[in-house]
């Protein structure tokens, strides 16, 4: 499930260790998991890029794609569709 494995890339890339398991569709992120600041944000974009092979433009990036995990996924979602 795609889900999954964007919790799983964010995890890894924040490294939140075993808090990334309580984590679901509509958590929190932007604002609410500290470790997430705007270095983060690129270190997860990159992560993203190279686990589901997709390129996201720099303009493409909003406040609106990390509000939950569940508006990152789709996001990526987005990213495979296209």
């Amino acid at each position: 499930m795609l889900l999954e494995e964007v919790k799983t890339v964010v995890g890894s890339a924040l490294q939140l260790g075993d808090r990334v398991k309580k984590m679901g569709e509509s958590t929190p992120l932007l604002g609410a998991v500290p470790e997430l600041d705007s270095m983060a944000v690129v270190n997860v974009i990159t992560a993203l890029e190279e686990r589901f092979d997709i390129t996201v433009a720099d303009d493409e990036i909003g406040a609106a794609a990390f509000e939950t995990l569940g508006t990152l996924t789709r996001f990526v979602e987005s990213k495979l569709a296209g």
